[in-house]
């Protein structure tokens, strides 16, 4: 007879081991405590989209009246649609990602597949993107067209866990619909700036053109609620996969490593792709572009430090080994060899 989920005979199924009671009640402890903060950011980001919507609105209005606010809702619309179907190949294309199999890059596809597995998903497209910047992030409308992206400096710098922990961060993406909200929030955001410095330079004329004081303040101000708005929707969600991720490949520790190694490359090696392409930014798993700074209302991501504090503090909640970290390994003669040495390419 299958084992109920939640009771004492499942967990202990789950977490593969012969425990007691009490270590089975406090493990079960730390994952309602994770699942009402989940539904709490979750919360969260529904009213940060439901704002960003009305700031839309809002903004129509300011420069066209109702009219104007009818207009604004429409490409919102439209923006909104062409992103949802397109958003993928887009951002692959801006940072010119070469898809991958179990032939081209065997170690990567079967470390995913096993990711995959172990988080209950779809496998997901691979792609392996030629830039020195260690950097992932993934992308997709939903699970079952999905894809996840590394830089061959990623590659060349993170230990065969550490990589893991990143890519089962992007499978937390994934899981989430992180990939789609973001994508919905980015295309909000920057039709918002459009139609606000469209509306100042375009707008009506006479008696119908609004207070030149209002236009420029909504110009001004309103590109710049969107992008907090859109950045403070894109930290939230991180904490999540920060926090899926380390569950997924069962070693927070290894993803508090890799977190560390891809801030300090990136604050030493450029991203010229996500420098043409900004927008794109929230998808990775670090701020890819220059000049990004502490976890404050602009910063796309929160301050790894934050990030990596909240995995320690995981760890100790989970304590080893209360749940096994992740078993598969690359065959014999991979060129990762044992967890400790560098990637393939370093």
């Amino acid at each position: 007879m299958p084992c109920l989920p939640g009771s004492f005979e499942h967990v202990r199924e789950d977490l593969g081991g012969d425990l007691d009671r009490s270590h089975i009640w406090f493990v079960r402890t730390i994952r309602t405590g994770h699942e009402v903060e989940t539904l709490m950011n979750t919360v969260k980001t529904g009213m940060l989209l439901a704002a960003l919507t009305a700031l839309f609105g809002v903004v129509g209005y300011m420069l066209g009246g109702a009219n104007g606010m009818m207009i604004a809702l429409g490409l919102a619309v439209a923006t909104n649609l062409y992103a949802y179907w397109n958003s993928d190949r887009l951002a692959l294309a801006a940072h010119h990602a070469v898809e991958v199999d179990e032939r081209t890059a065997p170690d990567l596809f079967r470390m995913v597949r096993d990711l995959s597995q172990r988080a209950g998903l779809p496998m997901p497209k691979i792609y392996l993107i030629d830039n020195p910047q260690p950097n992932a992030f993934a992308t997709g409308r939903n699970p079952e067209n999905a894809a996840v992206a590394a830089t061959t400096g990623i590659m060349q710098m993170l230990s065969y866990d550490e990589l893991a922990g990143v890519m089962a961060h992007e499978l937390a993406h994934i899981k989430n619909r992180d990939t789609l909200i973001m994508t919905v929030s980015a295309t909000i955001a920057g039709a918002i700036a459009t139609i606000a410095q469209f509306g100042f330079f375009f707008g009506g004329r006479g008696d119908d053109r609004p207070n030149p004081i209002v236009m420029l303040a909504t110009a001004l101000i309103a590109p710049i609620a969107a992008m907090i708005i859109q950045m403070a929707i894109s930290r939230s969600r991180e904490y999540d996969a920060d926090r899926m991720g380390a569950e997924i490949c069962g070693q927070p520790m290894a993803l508090a490593s890799a977190l560390a190694k891809i801030a300090g490359g990136v604050a030493h090696i450029p991203n010229m792709d996500a420098e043409r392409h900004p927008a794109t930014a929230p998808l990775f798993i670090i701020n890819p572009l220059s000049g990004h700074g502490m976890d404050n209302l602009f910063s796309t991501h929160p301050a790894t430090e934050n990030r990596i504090a909240a995995l320690q503090a995981l760890a100790q909640q989970m304590g080893a080994p209360v749940r096994s970290g992740f078993a598969p390994r690359p065959p014999s003669g991979s060129p990762w060899g044992s967890a400790s040495r560098r990637g393939p390419w370093g």
